[in-house]
């Protein structure tokens, strides 16, 4: 068995070393025309074989050190009675409200930076959420997600520059559009489960990016469409000048002075409203009937049809309302950026989102929360190691699947005990 382990390290050691060396060890440089190969410092080098040595080692004493980890308090269940279910339900609403009071007052303190940065985290919180109901909830793989994201884009950027319609006009209309598309996705994949209809989704979701790139009568194709405009307040826009005719300008209309901060802050407001409004109605479906036959579809699909469940009803349901708030994320986002082209909906997204509802815990909406926050906050504050992005952000996927398979902030179930009869 020893030698069989060494074999095993070894290996593992050696596929580091495979892979580690031609990404760090090697560099390619520009000299005139020719690109030449050249070899990296001599302390990069030292880390691609320090990191084999610490392969070998781990995989060498994998037993020891998992069953001391496992063994942490931390991560040991809690052996204490739960507190009643309708208590901790009261006390978790408190400490939201006081989050969302807190993120209301918030942008007022802080930087136009940061305040532009939670702004795409509520973004991300909405589509996280949006995906938690179609694979956290349902148990439906959905690899395409980024399509109904770039649908309530697109819907939005299109209205506006052709019809004049504002954002506030396509809000409703780019979350619908989504949703039909999201109908729409359903009928195909009824029957499908697991690998095939991962596939099949992504398949969906690159149908939709190349159709965006292509259709360049219509979407601008790879250049995109620009001059999107920001959403206003009763008629009252938040830039220097005023664009629309009939319109006036905020900060003439309060007689004070301009600042290009009122645009950012009225958006992350915006957004934050929609999110909130987004977790709200999602918990409210979770304890409707709805909700209840999402969790039995993932559970067992055969028992829940046994039970008399819809199974075309339960999916499109699934697929539609998480393909809704898609389209809400997609219409803030366009706002936000001004500009959108094909490349801001490729399938890296999709995975960034689904990598949130796993992070987070398959169903839990505080678990979705707080890793749509760390993903994406977490690369900002590390900017330097930038090219090293996805290594870490794979590494920690990882490590969450080894250490904390249910994620984060795990789905709260009630458990009930029967007690025995004497």
């Amino acid at each position: 068995m020893a030698a069989h382990k060494i074999k095993h390290a070894l290996f593992c050691a050696l596929i580091t070393l495979i892979i580690s060396y031609p990404i760090l060890g090697l560099n390619l440089e520009a000299q005139g025309i020719n690109v030449t190969l050249s070899g990296a410092d001599a302390g990069t080098l030292m880390l691609v074989f320090l990191a084999a040595v610490l392969v070998f080692l781990f995989q060498l004493f994998r037993d020891h050190i998992m069953g001391k980890v496992r063994a942490l308090p931390f991560l040991q269940p809690s052996q204490r009675e739960a507190m009643a279910e309708n208590k901790r339900a009261r006390i978790e609403s408190w400490v939201i409200t006081g989050i969302v009071v807190l993120a209301l007052f918030w942008p007022f303190f802080v930087s136009r930076g940061a305040v532009d940065l939670a702004t795409l985290v509520l973004i991300y919180i909405m589509l996280g959420l949006g995906l938690n109901v179609v694979v956290g909830l349902a148990g439906l793989l959905d690899l395409g997600y980024v399509a109904f994201y770039a649908v309530g884009a697109y819907t939005f950027a299109l209205l506006s520059q052709y019809v004049g319609i504002s954002f506030w006009m396509s809000l409703p209309i780019g979350a619908c559009l989504a949703a039909l598309f999201g109908l729409v996705l359903g009928f195909p994949v009824l029957r499908l489960r697991g690998d095939y209809l991962a596939i099949v989704t992504l398949g969906f979701g690159e149908i939709i990016r190349i159709l965006l790139n292509n259709w360049t009568s219509l979407t601008g194709g790879p250049n995109g469409i620009g001059g999107i405009p920001e959403p206003t307040l009763f008629g009252m826009e938040f830039g220097r000048r005023v664009k629309g005719e009939g319109n006036t300008s905020f900060h003439e209309t309060f007689g004070i002075a301009y600042s290009s901060e009122h645009k950012v802050i009225f958006l992350y407001l915006i957004a934050l409203l929609l999110a909130v409004f987004t977790a709200l109605v999602i918990r409210r479906l979770m304890r409707m009937p709805v909700g209840r036959a999402w969790e039995a579809l993932r559970e067992d699909e055969i028992a829940a049809r046994s039970l008399g469940l819809s199974r075309t009803a339960v999916k499109l349901s699934a697929f539609t309302i998480g393909a809704f708030f898609a389209g809400f994320a997609g219409t803030v986002f366009a706002s936000k950026q001004g500009f959108i082209s094909p490349e801001s909906f490729v399938f890296l997204e999709s995975a960034i989102v689904l990598a949130i509802v796993v992070l987070g815990g398959m169903g839990s909406q505080i678990g979705v929360i707080l890793a749509a926050t760390a993903v994406t906050i977490l690369p900002e504050l590390a900017r330097e190691f930038s090219e090293y992005r996805m290594l870490v952000f794979g590494a920690a996927m990882v490590l969450m699947m080894i250490w904390r398979p249910q994620g984060l902030m795990p789905m709260r179930r009630m458990h009930i005990e029967l007690k025995g009869q004497e």
